[in-house]
């Protein structure tokens, strides 16, 4: 304990953080009790993920897109996969639509809270040079021409690397993100980065340092968070789509409340080499998007194999846009029941129900599927998010903790009161979790359905409570749906169900077993073109 008082100088709850490190143990005992500490090893877990894979890919029936007329909508309006397909047609030229989405984040998405720095020189010279190719019939890839910009945690080469915080203000990156080099290849523009929670750490989206992002639905409500900026830029039509980061649902969260398709890979199935760590166990990255097919563009695009990183699968990448025209005839989807630790909004709730016939008149077998508990297991996420975390932080956080924002120290604090044991047994217990998880859920349904966010968007004024309690407790709700797919490994997706009462936008989250990708981007696909959620737009202006 002598550690923790030394590790945690400068954090004044102490015996709260204590408190809480109880309680999640506690939680976790149920699990530490069924299991034997000598049953395996934390490397049998990417094992158990390749070997539980779901190997056969839907068919592809698929018919080709039109393009005609398209260059007459406005540019900001079109999906990812529009705007492409208009550049290789040469409706469009990829200097307007950099053109275009700099402008709109220069203006709204700055009132918005969403940018956090713009690299315009560099982005039009890249946009004129594909401009360029394009007309010499040269085209780097399915992404040519088009503008992106990402969260503030994916390295590129000499350009500034804050992760939201203003303890890195002005530090340059050495080396660019494997995701960046790929986006590049593939011929997007990146225009630069978007604001974010302090080191990924939060859920709901506050950082007093950068400024709170604001919800393009109602800007006086939250985005979610981590990936706040990337979901509010990519909402409001500022930007065709974005990379994040989920380790605890901070890419469907954010897409949840801001109506956006937001896609959590398999782990290992994305590099992460040259991106922020928060906890080197649950990190993710992946798209934020207007649409299931622009989620699977840019997930082709930066998925596969990195020798950069070890931890990324060998397992080859299909051509996720292939299969989006199959219908979901047969697909088993289970809507999970049982102990999911919170109650459901009642709007959220008659909202899930609504999905459940759409996904049935698509053709699906819809049927309620109890699951095992989640709070067992989002006690063992936490366990291992907060140490890895606090392992990552600790000479900061032991130097420099006064410039730290209370949110962040809030949710990692916990992290330095577990002991070496309980982070060890968390950590091994993941691959016969994972098989419990598919032997109980993924032999009965094909996909698992369930709401994304279990509670309404709440007000930034009434949210921002600089890491209390009331706090802690509201991220541990929003949160309690979506980490299990994280310390499971296991893909999900965020696709918009409707609107409550407030006219928020509210999530479905479909989880699939080890590397169902294609699949969730399929079921997503069927359930946008059925529901039409997607092409609505916020209309809030500032």
């Amino acid at each position: 304990m002598a550690e923790k008082a030394e590790t945690c100088s400068g954090i004044s709850v102490a015996e709260r953080d204590r408190r809480i490190a109880e309680e999640t143990v506690a939680l976790a005992r149920r699990l530490f009790a069924e299991h034997s500490a000598f049953g395996g090893e934390p490397a049998d877990f990417a094992a158990a993920l390749e070997r539980l894979a779901l190997d056969a890919p839907p068919p592809r029936v698929r018919d080709a897109a039109a393009i005609e007329g398209i260059a007459r909508e406005p540019i900001l309006d079109l999906t990812l996969a529009e705007l492409a397909r208009a550049i290789r047609a040469g409706a469009i030229s990829a200097c307007a639509a950099t053109e275009a989405s700099l402008a709109a984040l220069e203006t709204h998405g700055r009132a918005l809270g969403a940018v956090a720095r713009l690299w315009p020189e560099r982005a039009l010279a890249r946009a004129e040079e594909l401009d360029r190719e394009r007309a010499a019939g040269r085209l780097r890839g399915p992404l040519h021409g088009v503008p992106l910009a990402h969260k503030d945690m994916f390295a590129r080469a000499g350009e500034r690397d804050e992760w939201g915080t203003t303890i890195f203000r002005d530090r340059r990156a050495e080396r660019t993100a494997s995701v960046i080099e790929r986006l590049d290849a593939a011929g997007a523009v990146d225009l630069g980065r978007l604001n974010m929670v302090e080191f990924a750490l939060g859920i709901t989206g506050h950082n007093p340092h950068t400024g709170h992002p604001k919800n393009p639905w109602d800007p006086r409500r939250i985005t979610g968070g981590s990936s706040s900026g990337s979901a509010a830029a990519v909402a409001a039509r500022c930007v065709f789509g974005s990379l994040g980061s989920d380790t605890g649902g901070s890419i469907r969260v954010p897409a949840s409340l801001c109506g956006l398709v937001g896609l959590k890979p398999t782990y290992g199935r994305v590099s992460r080499a040259g991106a922020m760590p928060l906890s080197f166990s649950l990190d993710h990255i992946g798209p934020l998007a207007r649409s299931a097919e622009d989620a699977a563009l840019l997930l082709a695009a930066i998925a596969g194999r990195d020798p950069r990183d070890p931890t990324t699968s060998e397992r080859p990448v299909p051509d996720f846009a292939a299969h989006l025209g199959s219908d979901l005839e047969g697909v088993r989807i289970g809507i999970a029941r049982g102990d999911l630790e919170v109650a459901i909004d009642p709007e959220i709730a008659a909202l899930e129900r609504e999905a459940a016939a759409v996904l049935r008149d698509l053709g699906a077998r819809v049927e309620e599927l109890a699951i095992p508990a989640l709070a067992p297991v989002n006690a063992l996420r936490r366990i291992v998010l907060t140490v890895e975390c606090a392992a990552l932080h600790r000479e900061l956080v032991r130097t420099r903790a006064s410039e730290y924002n209370p949110e962040t120290l809030a949710r990692m604090a916990p992290g330095f009161a577990f002991s070496a044991v309980d982070y060890l047994r968390a950590l091994v217990l993941r691959a016969p979790l994972l098989e419990r998880f598919v032997a109980e859920v993924f032999a009965r349904c094909d996909l698992l359905a369930l709401p994304t966010c279990p509670v309404r968007t709440p007000e930034i004024v009434a949210t921002d409570t600089g890491g209390d309690d009331a706090f802690i407790a509201l991220s541990n709700a929003m949160a309690a749906l979506v980490g299990f797919a994280n310390y499971l490994g296991l893909p999900a997706v965020s696709v918009p169900m409707g609107f409550d009462s407030g006219h928020m936008p509210v999530g479905l989250q479909l989880v699939g077993p080890p590397f169902a990708e294609g699949l969730l981007l399929r079921a997503a696909h069927a359930f946008e073109r059925a529901t039409g959620y997607t092409r609505k737009a916020p209309g809030a202006r500032l």
